[in-house]
Protein backbone atom coordinates (compact mmCIF):
# COMPACT_ATOMS: atom_id res chain seq x y z
CA UNK A 1 0.00 0.00 0.00
CA UNK A 2 1.76 3.30 -1.10
CA UNK A 3 1.32 6.42 1.11
CA UNK A 4 -1.53 7.82 -1.07
CA UNK A 5 -3.71 4.99 -0.08
CA UNK A 6 -2.72 3.06 -3.96
CA UNK A 7 -2.39 -0.75 -4.04
CA UNK A 8 0.80 -1.31 -5.11
CA UNK A 9 1.93 -4.68 -7.05
CA UNK A 10 4.50 -6.66 -5.19
CA UNK A 11 5.31 -9.39 -7.20
CA UNK A 12 6.31 -9.02 -10.71
CA UNK A 13 5.46 -11.67 -13.35
CA UNK A 14 8.12 -14.46 -13.79
CA UNK A 15 10.28 -14.14 -16.71
CA UNK A 16 10.47 -16.81 -18.94
CA UNK A 17 12.59 -18.97 -18.56
CA UNK A 18 15.76 -19.08 -20.96
CA UNK A 19 18.96 -21.43 -22.18
CA UNK A 20 19.66 -24.76 -20.15
CA UNK A 21 16.41 -24.69 -18.03
CA UNK A 22 13.94 -24.01 -20.76
CA UNK A 23 15.75 -26.91 -23.44
CA UNK A 24 15.33 -29.12 -20.05
CA UNK A 25 12.03 -27.88 -19.40
CA UNK A 26 10.48 -28.25 -23.17
CA UNK A 27 12.45 -31.59 -23.04
CA UNK A 28 10.52 -32.94 -19.88
CA UNK A 29 7.22 -31.64 -21.90
CA UNK A 30 7.89 -33.98 -25.13
CA UNK A 31 8.92 -37.04 -23.33
CA UNK A 32 5.59 -36.52 -21.18
CA UNK A 33 3.40 -35.44 -23.91
CA UNK A 34 4.19 -37.80 -26.46
CA UNK A 35 4.22 -41.70 -25.30
CA UNK A 36 6.32 -42.99 -28.05
CA UNK A 37 9.43 -40.29 -27.15
CA UNK A 38 8.73 -41.27 -23.89
CA UNK A 39 9.46 -44.82 -24.90
CA UNK A 40 12.58 -44.56 -26.74
CA UNK A 41 14.32 -42.71 -24.38
CA UNK A 42 13.26 -45.36 -21.97
CA UNK A 43 14.59 -47.81 -24.45
CA UNK A 44 17.74 -45.48 -24.70
CA UNK A 45 18.75 -45.68 -20.84
CA UNK A 46 18.17 -49.00 -20.65
CA UNK A 47 20.61 -49.66 -23.42
CA UNK A 48 22.82 -47.37 -21.76
CA UNK A 49 22.68 -49.14 -18.46
CA UNK A 50 23.58 -52.00 -20.59
CA UNK A 51 26.18 -50.82 -21.81
CA UNK A 52 27.59 -49.22 -18.89
CA UNK A 53 27.29 -51.83 -16.28
CA UNK A 54 26.87 -54.82 -18.74
CA UNK A 55 29.43 -56.93 -16.97
CA UNK A 56 27.85 -56.10 -13.30
CA UNK A 57 24.40 -56.58 -14.50
CA UNK A 58 24.76 -60.13 -16.47
CA UNK A 59 23.85 -63.02 -14.54
CA UNK A 60 26.42 -65.24 -15.91
CA UNK A 61 30.00 -64.62 -17.21
CA UNK A 62 29.37 -64.33 -21.22
CA UNK A 63 32.64 -66.27 -21.90
CA UNK A 64 31.86 -69.30 -19.85
CA UNK A 65 31.19 -72.16 -21.26
CA UNK A 66 29.28 -75.32 -19.65
CA UNK A 67 28.68 -78.42 -22.25
CA UNK A 68 26.85 -80.10 -19.98
CA UNK A 69 23.84 -77.40 -20.10
CA UNK A 70 24.40 -76.64 -23.91
CA UNK A 71 21.30 -75.63 -26.14
CA UNK A 72 18.89 -75.45 -22.91
CA UNK A 73 15.66 -73.94 -23.72
CA UNK A 74 14.59 -70.52 -22.02
CA UNK A 75 14.17 -71.10 -17.95
CA UNK A 76 14.45 -69.49 -14.59
CA UNK A 77 17.82 -70.05 -14.40
CA UNK A 78 18.88 -69.48 -18.04
CA UNK A 79 16.00 -66.76 -19.32
CA UNK A 80 17.02 -66.44 -22.98
CA UNK A 81 18.68 -70.26 -22.96
CA UNK A 82 22.24 -71.14 -23.45
CA UNK A 83 23.96 -71.83 -27.12
CA UNK A 84 25.78 -74.63 -28.07
CA UNK A 85 28.41 -74.59 -26.03
CA UNK A 86 26.50 -73.56 -22.67
CA UNK A 87 26.89 -70.05 -22.41
CA UNK A 88 23.80 -67.81 -21.24
CA UNK A 89 22.56 -65.79 -24.11
CA UNK A 90 21.02 -63.05 -21.23
CA UNK A 91 24.41 -62.65 -20.22
CA UNK A 92 25.93 -62.01 -23.63
CA UNK A 93 22.65 -59.75 -25.07
CA UNK A 94 23.57 -57.62 -22.06
CA UNK A 95 27.54 -57.44 -22.31
CA UNK A 96 27.03 -56.99 -26.22
CA UNK A 97 25.38 -53.78 -26.03
CA UNK A 98 28.58 -52.04 -24.77
CA UNK A 99 30.61 -52.98 -28.02
CA UNK A 100 27.51 -52.03 -30.37
CA UNK A 101 26.98 -48.87 -28.56
CA UNK A 102 30.87 -47.92 -28.36
CA UNK A 103 30.83 -48.49 -32.30
CA UNK A 104 27.94 -46.83 -33.08
CA UNK A 105 28.62 -43.84 -31.15
CA UNK A 106 32.51 -43.62 -32.29
CA UNK A 107 31.25 -43.97 -36.16
CA UNK A 108 28.69 -41.31 -35.88
CA UNK A 109 30.97 -39.21 -33.99
CA UNK A 110 33.36 -39.09 -36.41
CA UNK A 111 31.38 -38.82 -39.26
CA UNK A 112 29.64 -35.84 -38.08
CA UNK A 113 33.04 -33.90 -36.97
CA UNK A 114 34.47 -34.63 -40.93
CA UNK A 115 31.68 -34.88 -42.48
CA UNK A 116 29.59 -31.84 -41.06
CA UNK A 117 32.12 -29.73 -41.25
CA UNK A 118 33.66 -30.23 -44.47
CA UNK A 119 29.66 -29.77 -45.64
CA UNK A 120 29.50 -26.92 -44.13
CA UNK A 121 32.91 -25.43 -45.31
CA UNK A 122 31.14 -26.63 -48.56
CA UNK A 123 28.00 -24.73 -48.34
CA UNK A 124 29.68 -21.93 -46.63
CA UNK A 125 32.56 -21.16 -48.77
CA UNK A 126 31.21 -22.43 -52.19
CA UNK A 127 33.97 -22.89 -55.12
CA UNK A 128 36.77 -25.44 -54.91
CA UNK A 129 35.70 -26.33 -51.73
CA UNK A 130 32.06 -27.26 -52.62
CA UNK A 131 32.95 -29.33 -55.66
CA UNK A 132 35.99 -31.58 -53.80
CA UNK A 133 33.62 -32.39 -50.87
CA UNK A 134 30.58 -33.08 -53.99
CA UNK A 135 33.00 -35.36 -55.68
CA UNK A 136 34.08 -37.10 -52.75
CA UNK A 137 30.41 -37.93 -51.78
CA UNK A 138 29.30 -38.50 -55.25
CA UNK A 139 31.87 -41.39 -55.32
CA UNK A 140 31.13 -42.85 -52.45
CA UNK A 141 27.86 -42.91 -53.16
CA UNK A 142 28.36 -44.96 -56.31
CA UNK A 143 29.30 -47.76 -54.50
CA UNK A 144 26.74 -50.04 -52.72
CA UNK A 145 27.50 -48.80 -49.23
CA UNK A 146 27.24 -52.18 -47.42
CA UNK A 147 29.69 -53.47 -50.20
CA UNK A 148 31.63 -50.47 -49.70
CA UNK A 149 32.37 -51.11 -45.82
CA UNK A 150 32.81 -55.01 -47.03
CA UNK A 151 35.73 -53.98 -48.65
CA UNK A 152 36.96 -51.37 -46.15
CA UNK A 153 37.29 -54.08 -43.69
CA UNK A 154 38.35 -56.50 -45.59
CA UNK A 155 41.32 -54.63 -46.84
CA UNK A 156 42.40 -52.90 -43.49
CA UNK A 157 41.48 -56.26 -41.40
CA UNK A 158 38.17 -56.82 -39.46
CA UNK A 159 39.21 -54.75 -36.25
CA UNK A 160 36.55 -52.89 -34.28
CA UNK A 161 38.59 -49.26 -35.19
CA UNK A 162 38.28 -50.36 -39.33
CA UNK A 163 34.59 -50.96 -38.37
CA UNK A 164 33.92 -47.57 -36.74
CA UNK A 165 36.17 -46.31 -39.75
CA UNK A 166 34.17 -47.73 -42.54
CA UNK A 167 30.46 -47.10 -40.88
CA UNK A 168 31.90 -43.64 -40.53
CA UNK A 169 32.95 -43.59 -44.45
CA UNK A 170 30.01 -44.50 -45.90
CA UNK A 171 27.96 -42.00 -44.00
CA UNK A 172 30.02 -39.40 -45.22
CA UNK A 173 27.85 -38.51 -47.88
CA UNK A 174 24.70 -38.57 -45.77
CA UNK A 175 26.09 -35.61 -43.36
CA UNK A 176 27.84 -33.87 -46.37
CA UNK A 177 24.46 -33.17 -48.18
CA UNK A 178 22.48 -32.31 -45.38
CA UNK A 179 25.69 -29.31 -44.33
CA UNK A 180 26.15 -28.41 -47.36
CA UNK A 181 22.89 -27.61 -48.24
CA UNK A 182 21.70 -26.09 -44.99
CA UNK A 183 25.05 -24.18 -44.90
CA UNK A 184 24.23 -22.58 -48.26
CA UNK A 185 20.68 -21.22 -47.44
CA UNK A 186 22.13 -19.74 -44.41
CA UNK A 187 25.19 -18.22 -45.68
CA UNK A 188 23.72 -15.02 -47.27
CA UNK A 189 21.38 -14.73 -44.18
CA UNK A 190 20.63 -11.61 -42.47
CA UNK A 191 22.78 -12.58 -38.99
CA UNK A 192 25.45 -14.27 -41.35
CA UNK A 193 25.79 -10.48 -42.70
CA UNK A 194 25.86 -8.59 -39.13
CA UNK A 195 28.68 -11.24 -37.82
CA UNK A 196 30.88 -10.37 -40.84
CA UNK A 197 29.87 -6.79 -40.52
CA UNK A 198 31.33 -6.83 -36.85
CA UNK A 199 34.31 -7.67 -38.05
CA UNK A 200 34.07 -11.81 -37.50
CA UNK A 201 36.55 -14.18 -39.26
CA UNK A 202 34.80 -16.52 -41.22
CA UNK A 203 35.65 -19.30 -39.18
CA UNK A 204 34.02 -18.06 -36.19
CA UNK A 205 31.07 -17.18 -38.09
CA UNK A 206 31.10 -20.76 -39.59
CA UNK A 207 31.31 -21.95 -35.77
CA UNK A 208 29.42 -19.90 -34.23
CA UNK A 209 26.65 -18.59 -36.57
CA UNK A 210 26.24 -21.56 -38.84
CA UNK A 211 26.85 -24.65 -37.19
CA UNK A 212 24.47 -23.75 -33.93
CA UNK A 213 21.60 -23.28 -36.80
CA UNK A 214 22.34 -26.41 -38.55
CA UNK A 215 22.99 -28.58 -35.06
CA UNK A 216 18.75 -29.52 -35.09
CA UNK A 217 18.95 -30.93 -38.41
CA UNK A 218 22.57 -32.47 -37.73
CA UNK A 219 21.50 -34.33 -34.31
CA UNK A 220 18.46 -35.68 -36.14
CA UNK A 221 20.36 -37.40 -38.40
CA UNK A 222 22.93 -38.66 -35.82
CA UNK A 223 20.12 -40.41 -33.72
CA UNK A 224 19.01 -42.13 -37.73
CA UNK A 225 22.65 -42.87 -38.29
CA UNK A 226 23.65 -44.37 -34.92
CA UNK A 227 20.95 -47.33 -35.78
CA UNK A 228 21.91 -47.94 -39.11
CA UNK A 229 25.57 -48.30 -37.56
CA UNK A 230 24.33 -50.76 -35.31
CA UNK A 231 23.23 -52.44 -38.35
CA UNK A 232 25.67 -52.29 -40.57
CA UNK A 233 28.45 -53.59 -37.50
CA UNK A 234 26.01 -56.44 -36.74
CA UNK A 235 25.76 -56.93 -40.64
CA UNK A 236 29.38 -57.26 -40.91
CA UNK A 237 29.82 -59.67 -38.04
CA UNK A 238 27.16 -61.38 -39.15
CA UNK A 239 28.78 -62.29 -42.66
CA UNK A 240 32.27 -62.99 -40.87
CA UNK A 241 34.27 -59.40 -41.44
CA UNK A 242 32.75 -58.11 -38.59
CA UNK A 243 34.58 -58.31 -34.36
CA UNK A 244 35.94 -61.57 -33.66
CA UNK A 245 34.56 -64.37 -31.61
CA UNK A 246 33.89 -65.17 -29.00
CA UNK A 247 33.76 -61.57 -28.46
CA UNK A 248 29.63 -61.04 -27.22
CA UNK A 249 28.22 -59.00 -30.62
CA UNK A 250 24.69 -59.35 -31.52
CA UNK A 251 25.66 -60.16 -35.21
CA UNK A 252 27.78 -62.49 -34.35
CA UNK A 253 25.40 -64.53 -31.96
CA UNK A 254 22.75 -64.02 -34.65
CA UNK A 255 24.70 -66.09 -37.23
CA UNK A 256 25.79 -68.70 -34.65
CA UNK A 257 22.58 -69.14 -34.04
CA UNK A 258 20.78 -68.97 -37.83
CA UNK A 259 22.23 -72.68 -38.29
CA UNK A 260 20.55 -74.07 -35.21
CA UNK A 261 16.97 -73.06 -36.34
CA UNK A 262 16.07 -75.65 -38.32
CA UNK A 263 16.46 -78.14 -35.31
CA UNK A 264 14.53 -76.46 -33.23
CA UNK A 265 17.05 -74.10 -30.83
CA UNK A 266 15.37 -70.98 -32.11
CA UNK A 267 16.22 -69.05 -28.75
CA UNK A 268 19.99 -68.87 -29.69
CA UNK A 269 19.30 -66.33 -32.41
CA UNK A 270 15.53 -64.70 -31.30
CA UNK A 271 17.09 -62.33 -28.89
CA UNK A 272 20.47 -61.09 -29.85
CA UNK A 273 18.19 -60.36 -33.18
CA UNK A 274 15.32 -58.55 -30.58
CA UNK A 275 18.17 -56.70 -29.08
CA UNK A 276 19.24 -55.04 -32.45
CA UNK A 277 15.81 -54.69 -33.28
CA UNK A 278 15.05 -52.40 -30.09
CA UNK A 279 18.48 -51.04 -30.49
CA UNK A 280 17.82 -49.81 -34.12
CA UNK A 281 13.55 -48.87 -33.35
CA UNK A 282 15.12 -46.56 -30.55
CA UNK A 283 17.50 -44.83 -32.44
CA UNK A 284 14.91 -44.25 -34.90
CA UNK A 285 12.30 -43.21 -32.55
CA UNK A 286 14.42 -41.25 -31.01
CA UNK A 287 15.11 -38.54 -34.30
CA UNK A 288 11.30 -37.25 -34.05
CA UNK A 289 11.91 -36.90 -29.94
CA UNK A 290 14.99 -34.86 -30.69
CA UNK A 291 13.91 -32.42 -33.11
CA UNK A 292 11.15 -31.50 -31.65
CA UNK A 293 13.17 -30.39 -28.08
CA UNK A 294 16.73 -29.16 -30.09
CA UNK A 295 14.43 -26.93 -32.39
CA UNK A 296 13.75 -23.44 -31.19
CA UNK A 297 11.04 -23.11 -33.92
CA UNK A 298 9.13 -25.96 -32.30
CA UNK A 299 9.12 -24.94 -28.95
CA UNK A 300 5.72 -23.01 -27.22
Amino acid sequence: MSAAGTPVLETAARPPRSGLGATLAHAGYVVSENPVTGLSFGLLLLLVACAVLGPSLAPYDPLASDTAAALQAPTLAHPFGTDQLGRDILSRVIVAARLDLAIAVFSVLLVFVFGGLAGIAAGFFGGWTDRIVGRVADTIMAFPLFVLAMGIVAALGNTVTNIVLATAIINFPLYARLARAEAAVRRNAGFVMAARLTGNTDLRIVLTSILPNILPLMMVQMSLTMGYAILNAAGLSFIGLGVRPPTPEWGIMVAEGASFIVSGEWWIALFPGLALMLAVFCFNLIGDGLRDIVDPQRRT
